[in-house]
């Protein structure tokens, strides 16, 4: 019994500085410091996930080359046209520097949505630009830059999640308002169909997510609140992916200078001498990459 409360006592600093428990410390009243700013050096068009490995950043966009129009009730089973576009992954340094364009996607599937990265992969779903879209999802090697086409899904898939200890896969359609999860072999592909359940949370609709502990992710993304003078407010939730349910939410109330929250692109965390790291890149096309640290 002695041996075992020691072993406990042990390992209580490192579950309480685990990322997972340093975010559900924060709260409104955290406070954000701003430790860099840096332009990007290239056109990223439409940004729409973002991992960081080692010092290089990698980052999904879409660039629309024809908009998705609207189409008359009853026309078909859309609500708008496909619209035509070129799906990215960019490879860039800490400078802004482009180091690699990747293009993906076919056809009508050019809209990448959020990534993630298991420690060997990066993770990118691909859609057509409208709900209930058809995906691709697609695993690229960080170090050669190709893409591996895992599998066709008949719904628009965004910000994904791999889960390599668990063996599990989840993305989210569309406003991230329904969850997908799989089952995954040893080499990350799907062995049966999905469940999926509904999101509970509303206040944002997720655009980018991140595994930051087994069964668990960090989402980030916004909505808009108000008519008159709309509200963009941006938010992060650490959510349990077994259940769909957060477990600890948090309004962001950081804006760019123009007004834009900082979750409205993608985002990364990480720690950072005891402290979680963040970086964002609101704006699209010549963007600024902030990061920021939270907490004391």
């Amino acid at each position: 019994m002695k041996a075992l409360l020691i072993a406990v006592l042990l390992l209580l600093p490192v579950i309480n500085n685990s990322p997972g428990q340093r975010f559900r410390q924060l709260t409104r009243g955290t406070k954000w410091r701003e430790v860099s700013k840096t332009l990007l050096q290239f056109d990223a068009h439409h940004p729409q996930g973002m991992v960081r490995i080692g010092e290089t950043f990698f980052l999904s966009a879409v660039e629309i080359r024809e908009r998705p129009y609207p189409l008359g009730e009853g026309s078909s089973n859309f609500d708008r046209s496909p619209g035509a576009g070129i799906g990215h992954l960019f490879k860039f340094d800490g400078s802004g520097r482009l180091i690699f364009d990747l293009r993906i996607g076919e056809g009508t599937i050019y809209h990448p949505g959020g990534i993630d990265f298991d420690g060997l992969h990066i993770w990118v779903p691909v859609a057509e630009y409208r709900p209930r879209g058809r995906s691709i999802v697609y695993r690229i090697d960080p170090v050669t830059m190709t893409a591996t086409g895992i599998f066709h899904f008949g719904d628009h898939l965004g910000a994904i999640v791999h889960d390599r200890q668990k063996a599990t896969l989840h993305a989210m359609n569309w406003g991230s308002r329904r969850i997908y999860s799989w089952t995954t072999d040893r080499d990350g592909r799907v062995v049966q169909p999905p469940t999926s359940r509904n999101n509970p949370s509303f206040y944002i609709d997720y655009q980018d997510c991140h595994l930051i502990e087994p069964g668990r992710a960090l989402c980030g993304g916004l909505n808009k609140y108000g008519r008159i003078a709309p509200l963009s407010l941006g938010g992060l939730d650490l959510v349990n992916l077994e259940t769909s349910r957060p477990i600890h939410q948090l309004p962001l109330e950081l804006w760019n200078e123009t007004g834009q929250p900082m979750t409205r692109n993608p985002f990364w965390m990480e720690m950072a001498d005891k402290r979680l790291r963040f970086w964002f890149l609101p704006a699209d096309h010549r963007a600024t990459l902030y990061c920021y640290e939270a907490g004391p």
